[in-house]
């Protein structure tokens, strides 16, 4: 799908939060600013989120538990070793009681389960954006949701 704008891609990030269940694991893939953040965003929004939604980047973690189901925000540039994933207590947000948002998910991928919902975000230019969906391992999407 095409987003035009960083509210587009908020509006898909809420979309997609109506159908997310805990225990799902979102990886969004996608350079320095493609709008992985954006997404988030809005899946908060769309889990009823209220407040700040900022990037995880130096934190590594950020969790929410005022939605209608927790969200933990995870933001993986800063890891040096997949073992940090574990040493920090990390994995029992993975597949647990809330929905897992993973950005730069490839510097710990051997710490993700298999069931999970890849995005990719591909930089057309400065506003646009190209989201692919990579349900993976038995995820699934209800068909045409982006409809």
């Amino acid at each position: 799908m095409i987003s035009r704008s960083a509210k587009e891609t908020r509006a898909v990030g809420q979309q997609l939060a109506s159908l997310l269940k805990a225990g799902d694991v979102v990886l969004l893939d996608g350079d320095l600013g493609a709008g992985k953040s954006e997404l988030a965003r809005g899946v908060a929004r769309g889990l009823g989120i209220e407040g700040a939604v900022p990037s995880p980047s130096f934190t590594i973690l950020n969790a929410y538990d005022e939605g209608r189901i927790p969200l933990y925000h995870f933001d993986w540039y800063r890891i040096e070793d997949p073992n940090e994933i574990y040493e920090m207590g990390m994995e029992e947000q993975l597949g647990g009681d809330g929905i897992a948002l993973i950005e730069w998910s490839e510097k710990a991928e051997e710490c993700l389960p298999e069931k999970r919902l890849r995005i990719s975000i591909l930089t057309m230019d400065e506003n646009t954006r190209e989201l692919h969906f990579h349900p993976e391992g038995g995820f699934e999407l209800e068909e045409n949701w982006l409809k």
